[in-house]
């Protein structure tokens, strides 16, 4: 993969012949929608949990009126680019990361401005999850596929978006995907994914997925 301001990271990359295990960060491996709506209120927002979405669901505190698109996006922007004082790993991760990292490599692949790179390996460090990270503004699918690169070793994803399970099982049929989200609340609006893909109730259940994957 050549490296270009869409995804970046892939230079960290080195696999073992072993199975992999490819992860969402936001809302999987860290905390998102919590601290997000931490962020939020402190800037005179807040998230209402109306619907599985944010676009809609983010109003102002004084007015109640819904933030357009465009104010949703440069919230982002800025949360992101100051994660650094808000996240932090979602319950069980970074054990169960750490367990299963005797059997398999582990691979973060994160959709976020790519120029916040660097903010999040340092966050990541913080916590202790130093696993390789790849950091996209694209489709999740063809990246994982071309990470996996035709190896004939067990492969899973993670990831909270369906859109994004969607495409890992359209450009990586042979993955196993599995949804999960740590915030319960937007956790149970969410869509079902479809029977391929199976849903998480949290990180010791993603373990027991991912241990009985590897040994059939």
């Amino acid at each position: 993969m050549t490296e270009n301001s869409d995804v970046i990271g892939h230079d960290e990359i080195s696999l073992s012949e072993r199975p992999l295990i490819v992860c969402d960060v936001d809302e999987v491996a860290l905390e998102f929608l919590n601290p997000f709506s931490a962020y939020l209120r402190a800037n005179g927002y807040e998230l209402l949990p109306r619907s599985f979405r944010l676009t809609g669901n983010i109003v102002s505190l004084d007015r109640h009126q819904e933030a357009s698109s465009e104010t949703v996006n440069l919230m982002l922007d800025s949360f992101f680019a100051e994660q650094m004082d808000w996240q932090t790993p979602a319950a069980g991760s970074g054990k169960v990361l750490a367990s299963l990292a005797d059997h398999a490599d582990i691979v973060f692949l994160t959709s976020m401005p790519t120029r916040h790179y660097e903010v999040r390996r340092s966050l990541l460090d913080r916590h202790g999850l130093n696993y390789p990270l790849i950091a996209l503004e694209g489709d999740k699918g063809p990246v994982l596929n071309r990470i996996h690169s035709g190896r004939d070793h067990p492969l899973v994803f993670i990831d909270d978006l369906i859109f994004n399970l969607h495409s890992v099982r359209k450009h990586a049929p042979f993955a196993t995907a599995i949804q999960y989200m740590s915030n319960d609340v937007f956790r149970s609006m969410a869509p079902d994914p479809g029977d391929d893909i199976i849903v998480a109730s949290d990180w010791p259940h993603i373990e027991e997925i991912i241990r009985l994957e590897l040994d059939t």
